[in-house]
């Protein structure tokens, strides 16, 4: 008998008793995002290389560790799309959407590649819905974007998920920040991993996500960026607040929260469930007033976010529910329990349940 074959490591396979789930996802993502006022993009699954080393930053641990990379026919250095906002950024600058009416507002449900290690709720194949809003620097809009992933999560019934929220500066007041905390991480190397020690020269803000509890102690001590915010960036933080609070949203400030691009500025978000565990996070994002003009476009304000893979297709299983805030017809529908005539699948046994493969 030949040697089976199995999905890559790393990823999964939907299958049709997951269907309904994916669909009704879909949906309930789609409509949301139209009641906003948000248009449907898509692009290629693959782009330049460079596009992810300019915008994403080639200190980032995308860029040296996660990213499927390889030469085309013709040569040319071509990168599988790990993430979704400098591919949209990219079409922004491409087909002249700066000469549109600002805010241009895009989403997209795309499939992303990283070579991570396969853990509970990360996949080298992964789904992502996101939005990005170009042309804009008002923290009215980024509590706007917030507040539609607050929305989207109440229309599937998604409980027990909180609400993280940090600034991470500017190119004005972030510098001095970063120095400031590269003498700090120099003076208390001795405590760091392997890891946080080549963070510290590299990119000293990644320091904040090491999850070896050695470090996170270390950090609990560091200077904290949001106390050494411009007047400018204190002030946007505090408009993104106060529109956070009207629109009836609570949050958790969390010095903590950094995002793994080096593109963001300003506002950074994280929706993070206890339930999952170590890997918390379910979805975030954050401003890039700078990423536009990065990759060679005119200088753009931008704020979006993106949903984690552990909502999609079937992950939504994961989280305690809620009922769902939409029509009857809407609601969260069942996966099938038995197979055979009658179920509309064929016989056999039980399917686990999506999340693929793991191990090394």
């Amino acid at each position: 008998m030949a040697e089976k074959i199995s999905a890559p490591k790393g990823t999964y396979d939907i299958l049709p008793r997951d269907q309904p789930v994916r669909l009704w996802v879909e949906g309930r993502a789609a409509d949301v995002f139209r009641r906003y006022g948000y248009g449907r993009l898509d692009t290629p699954m693959f782009e330049e290389t460079r596009l992810f080393a300019r915008g994403v930053g080639e200190s980032t641990d995308i860029v040296r560790k996660e990213m499927y990379t390889f030469q085309d026919m013709g040569g040319r250095s071509m990168t599988l799309r790990p993430e979704g906002t400098a591919p949209a950024a990219r079409a922004y600058v491409e087909h002249g959407m700066h000469t549109w009416p600002q805010p241009v507002k895009l989403w997209y449900h795309w499939p992303m590649f990283r070579y991570e290690s396969p853990q509970s709720g990360r996949y080298r194949q992964h789904w992502q819905f996101g939005i990005e809003a170009f042309g804009s620097d008002s923290p009215v809009l980024d509590a706007e974007v917030i507040g539609v992933l607050a929305t989207l999560y109440d229309d599937i019934g998604l409980a027990q998920v909180e609400l993280r929220l940090n600034s991470m500066g500017c190119r004005e007041c972030r510098p001095d920040y970063v120095a400031r905390l590269r003498a700090f991480l120099e003076d208390r190397k001795g405590e760091l991993c392997k890891d946080c020690r080549e963070r510290a020269t590299l990119n000293p803000l990644r320091t904040f996500d090491c999850k070896v509890e050695g470090c996170r102690a270390v950090m609990e001590q560091a200077p904290r960026l949001i106390d050494w915010l411009c007047p400018a960036c204190a002030e946007h933080h505090a408009v993104v607040q106060r529109h956070l609070e009207l629109q009836g949203i609570a949050y958790l400030p969390d010095h903590r929260l950094v995002r793994g691009m080096d593109y963001y500025t300003r506002t950074t978000f994280e929706f993070q469930s206890a339930v999952l565990g170590a890997q918390s996070g379910v979805g975030g994002g954050g401003r890039y007033d700078d990423l536009v003009e990065t990759i060679g476009g005119p200088p753009t304000p931008g704020v979006g976010f993106r949903n984690g893979s552990r909502t999609h297709p079937s992950g939504i299983g994961a989280f305690p529910r809620r009922p769902a805030h939409g029509r009857g017809t809407d609601r969260l529908p069942s996966r099938p329990h038995r197979r055979g005539p009658g179920t509309g699948l064929p016989a056999g046994p039980r399917a686990p349940p999506a999340g693929g493969r793991g191990g090394a």
